[in-house]
């Protein structure tokens, strides 16, 4: 399949016009057409890409048989009766975070994808950072050794949504990331969330998220609408070294440390822990050259190969529905007063995830 694929976007609002521009610039795509309700909001998206055709009519649209996919930017709500229409008319999906409005519908979207031979992806568009996916590519080569923690600030003076509260707002940017990064994924087994509405606004507009990981290591999220500074920053600390990136910080977003402690246990009884021997490394820092590539661009070409090589994409449905299950038992922390809650990975079959 050497032609250029042909896409959709449905969904002129804030995120479409954002993917109607890289999938118009790439060689990977065609953009066939930009479908909304609102045929005036299309038509000034349309416009100022060249004149690409308009439809307001979703089954119109995907009755084209020459319509390869579907790029999906609507509201949450309606993700899962958009993209299980897409799928049942043959299209391959990318939908915008988060994959749905429940773990529920999104399993039911993975399940479909998965029977049907279609492709379902997350845009998920941090990991396709050039800065996210260097991170991920140090991970594997073992630089910093064994992962100890990550701790994860994303805050911000913001915009606070009408229909979600800041976990299910912003939490999504970090746990795809620490998804995409951790050998394996995601593997929590509880979630342990504290809110706070100092508002009154009805939802948690202060977060804190914590995950016991693999190994007796742990993962933090700190996400806020209500911080007058902007700040996103990860810290990943492992056994060799530690690495930060600090995503406002062009000059310099990544940096890795070659400093840490080292324990060495003279003896493994709790009696004489207080023996054992503990040293500071403090080594060099150094920053790894980075590439200048806009994340979505990569996004729409890792669309393309998975398409084309039948393979899952990076940010598949499967990613997706891990983040969700996240974000549904930090729900259910929430109404616990922090207590942690299982997080219930349902496993997809054998078969369906081949």
């Amino acid at each position: 399949m050497n032609r250029p694929l042909r896409v959709a976007v449905i969904g002129a609002g804030y995120w479409g016009p954002n993917l109607a521009r890289n999938f118009r610039a790439s060689t990977d795509w065609e953009l066939a057409a930009i479908c909304d309700l609102d045929r005036g909001r299309a038509e000034k998206l349309a416009d100022s890409l060249g004149g690409i055709p308009v439809v307001t009519d979703l089954d119109q649209l995907l009755a084209d048989p020459e319509l390869d996919a579907v790029a999906v930017a609507t509201p949450a709500r309606t993700h899962h009766s958009v993209v299980i229409s897409a799928l049942h008319a043959g299209k391959h999906v990318v939908v915008e975070k988060p994959l749905a409005d429940s773990r529920e519908h999104a399993l039911e979207m993975v399940r479909e994808a998965d029977e049907r031979g279609l492709i379902l992806m997350a845009d998920h568009t941090y990991c396709y950072t050039p800065a996210v996916m260097k991170i991920r590519e140090l991970i594997e080569d073992g630089a910093l050794g064994d992962i100890l923690f990550i701790d994860s600030v994303r805050i911000n003076l913001g915009l606070i949504q009408p229909d979600v509260d800041v976990f299910w707002d912003l939490a999504p940017h970090d746990l795809s990331i620490m998804d995409f990064i951790l050998p394996g994924g995601l593997n929590a087994t509880t979630a342990a969330a504290q809110g706070a509405d100092p508002l009154g606004a009805g939802k948690s507009c202060v977060g804190y998220l914590s995950l016991p990981l693999e190994g007796g290591a742990i993962a933090h999220v700190h996400v806020n609408w209500l911080s007058p500074t902007k700040i996103r920053q990860m810290v990943v600390g492992g056994t060799k070294r530690t690495l930060v990136w600090d995503d406002l910080n062009p000059q310099q977003r990544l940096s890795v440390y070659d400093r840490g402690v080292d324990l060495t246990q003279v003896s493994t009884t709790a009696a004489d822990r207080a023996a054992a021997t503990v040293s500071y490394r403090l080594g060099d820092t150094w920053s790894p050259a980075l590439p200048e590539r806009e994340a979505l661009s990569a996004m729409a070409t890792e669309f393309a190969d998975s398409i084309r090589l039948a393979r899952a994409p990076r940010t598949d449905g499967h990613a997706a529905l891990r983040v969700l299950s996240v974000l549904e038992a930090a729900t259910r922390s929430l109404a616990l007063s922090g207590a942690p809650s299982p997080i219930e990975f349902i496993p997809i079959p054998m078969e369906l995830a081949s």
